[in-house]
């Protein structure tokens, strides 16, 4: 083999090594990627999330309206808040779900009969969201009522699951004069 041969020999070892040097760091570097991505995929994972206010939380308090407003015996349903705001005939104010206890379904107040009937299994309920027909295993949940300088607030960020009605849900009207017996 003359010197000239061994050049040549040389030359062809050296680019077939290069290429696979430069494949070796292309691959080492994109093994470093994936390892750094890994490492902020596990640092994402385990790192507390902030508290964002949502617009369910901030919209949570609604304002229904005036105390006199709402006549006692009726029943108004307020779309945002996906409740119904119930008078009772003794002024007391409850804020009854829309969803029915048995199934989820939405249920309406069918003002002719006085009462809510759900369209999926004919559960019944009276103005107070008690059960009066089955399946429906519960009355329906309550919203918190709150009534400052004669504004009805509903507080529809927390849902009170019950399993029938009692007095001290009502709320009334600050101007109502309390009877003590």
């Amino acid at each position: 083999m003359s010197d000239s041969d061994q050049g040549n020999n040389k030359h062809v070892e050296e680019g077939p090594s290069s290429r696979r040097s430069l494949l070796t760091k292309i691959w080492v570097l994109l093994g470093v990627i994936a390892l750094a991505e890994l490492i902020g995929v596990v640092f994402a994972f385990f790192k507390p999330r902030k508290q964002r206010v949502s617009t369910a939380d901030r919209d949570a308090i609604i304002v229904a309206g005036s105390v006199d407003s709402f006549l006692p015996g009726t029943v108004t349903a307020f779309v945002r808040g996906k409740f119904y705001l119930a008078r009772l005939a003794d002024g007391g104010f409850l804020a009854l779900s829309r969803t029915c206890t048995h199934l989820g379904c939405t249920v309406p107040w069918v003002a002719k009969e006085n009462k809510f009937i759900c369209p999926c299994h004919s559960s019944e309920f009276d103005i107070r969201g008690e059960v009066i027909s089955p399946p429906a295993p519960r009355a329906l949940d309550v919203y918190q009522v709150v009534i400052e300088n004669n504004i009805i607030k509903v507080d529809t960020g927390k849902r009170k699951k019950r399993s029938g009605f009692a007095t001290d849900q009502i709320v009334y009207p600050e101007n109502r004069l309390k009877v003590e017996g």
